[in-house]
């Protein structure tokens, strides 16, 4: 039993495995810079609520990234591509936009020229939503299947160092030398991503997968257009294999009831998680809170208790599966925006009723996150990971952030007790939709064929 603990540990000496822990910390970086910390900025810089809400709609580029994922799957870069690959190549370039976006952005003055941060933080969006393509696949093709699961967690690691790094780090360094030294700091970070990209060999497998049976009424249909200009052609076949084949295969797979519901519930399962976060360091503030304490306390002990959640949604998905823990990671939440809610209405709060909220919320973050990662994960087949998890992907943020840009205007019309609870409620249709997959699981995709 040793030997076997042993021999599966070294999977993470492998050099594969310790380049996506860098890798890792660069694709987390980006996030917090252009959601909850530059919201810190621009409270305090004078902006109203209502357009801290609007600033949300920025990770907009995240949901829509699939429109150009085929851009990134196919096109050669210039010079670049042959001397580093297509993987690398792509998260160069990405890296390269992430670190000169938020160096402009440290120069920016929201104060008195709002649009232009604006417009920097759509660049660090753009580029990092980028990225994650250019990563996602190279993750799936630089190792075989046996490796993935050490991938992924070395993936999962460096993305929360980059999230307390962006989050506490960026507010404490604000806090102490003003947000010009906090972003050019952040910027210099980009090189982590950088220098590991320069160091990692590209993936061996780049080429598309075994064709599947939904693709041969494409290969038909562009064989009956041989007459079309050849670019013509190649631009069809592309984007039909890219995005149609997955979907087309997704909706066989499930029938168009289920497959309808399955896209329903990713859409507004993290729903209420995004109409809460564009509003968290606005209602710290608000509260009395300085930026030391929030950073502390939302940005290492939270991720501390996410960890921790993350630890007990392990347990859960072996002991009651995917469904009942979804089911569970909703719930929790939904109990942390109460205690929010709770918190709001107090007098003087304290650091102590702040850690109760704190721990809560984010346990149920990571117990719903990492159930929802393995759910994802199971409605992939083999054929198309990439692109349907990708696809997966772009759809479940997109709600979320729609309803997060109006969350500035609910909190001046309601107040922040009741605005908690607006959120708390905003889980009931993940709550249910988790209760009917309990009874009615997806299909499981079928692998692909030889």
């Amino acid at each position: 039993m040793t030997q076997r603990w042993l021999a599966a540990l070294r999977v993470y000496a492998n050099p594969r495995v310790r380049a996506l822990l860098f890798l890792g910390f660069s694709a987390g970086l980006p996030f917090l810079l252009v959601f909850s910390t530059l919201s810190a900025w621009l409270t305090q810089a004078g902006v109203s609520r209502t357009t801290i809400g609007y600033f949300s709609w920025v990770g907009v580029t995240y949901s829509v990234k699939l429109f150009w994922a085929p851009v990134v799957d196919r096109v050669p870069l210039p010079l670049l591509t042959r001397w580093l690959g297509r993987r690398r190549s792509w998260m160069l370039v990405a890296q390269c936009g992430i670190a000169c976006g938020l160096a402009s952005m440290a120069f920016s003055d929201p104060a008195h020229a709002l649009a232009t941060t604006a417009g920097l933080a759509v660049l660090v969006a753009f580029s990092s939503a980028t990225q994650d393509i250019a990563l996602d696949a190279y993750r799936i093709e630089a190792a075989p299947s046996e490796e993935q699961g050490a991938l992924a967690a070395a993936y999962q690691l460096g993305y929360r160092i980059a999230l307390i790094v962006a989050g506490a780090g960026a507010l404490l360094t604000a806090a102490n030398h003003g947000w010009l030294i906090s972003y050019l700091c952040m910027a210099t970070l980009g090189l982590v991503g950088i220098t590991t990209v320069l160091l990692i060999r590209e993936p061996e497998r780049t080429g598309a997968m075994a064709t599947p049976p939904q693709e041969a009424r494409v290969q038909a249909f562009i064989d009956d257009h041989a007459h079309w200009p050849a670019p013509l052609r190649h631009f069809v076949a592309n984007a039909v294999g890219a995005v149609f084949g997955p979907i087309a295969d997704f909706f066989t797979r499930n029938g168009l009831r289920q497959a309808s519901l399955i896209l329903l519930f990713i859409a507004v399962y993290r729903m209420h998680e995004y109409a809460m976060g564009v509003m968290a360091n606005p209602f710290y503030l608000d509260m009395g809170y300085s930026l030391s304490e929030i950073a502390a306390m939302s940005k290492i002990f939270g991720i501390i208790m996410t960890m921790l959640g993350v630890l007990v949604a392990g347990a859960l998905v072996a002991w009651q599966g995917i469904a009942r823990t979804l089911f569970a990671g909703v719930l929790v939440i939904a109990c942390g925006n109460l205690f929010f809610s709770w918190l709001a209405g107090l007098h003087a709060p304290g650091l102590p009723q702040l850690a109760v909220a704190i721990s809560v919320d984010n346990i149920g973050i990571g117990i719903a996150g990492t159930a929802f990662v393995a759910y994802l994960s199971s409605l992939t087949n083999i054929a198309y990971t990439a692109t349907q998890y990708a696809l997966f992907g772009s759809l479940f943020p997109l709600l979320g952030k729609l309803v997060a840009g109006f969350s500035g205007e609910i909190v001046d019309a309601i107040g922040y007790p009741m605005f908690f609870l607006y959120t708390a409620s905003l889980t009931l249709p993940a709550l249910l939709l988790s209760l009917y997959f309990i009874r009615r699981p997806p299909a499981s995709a079928e692998p692909a064929p030889p």
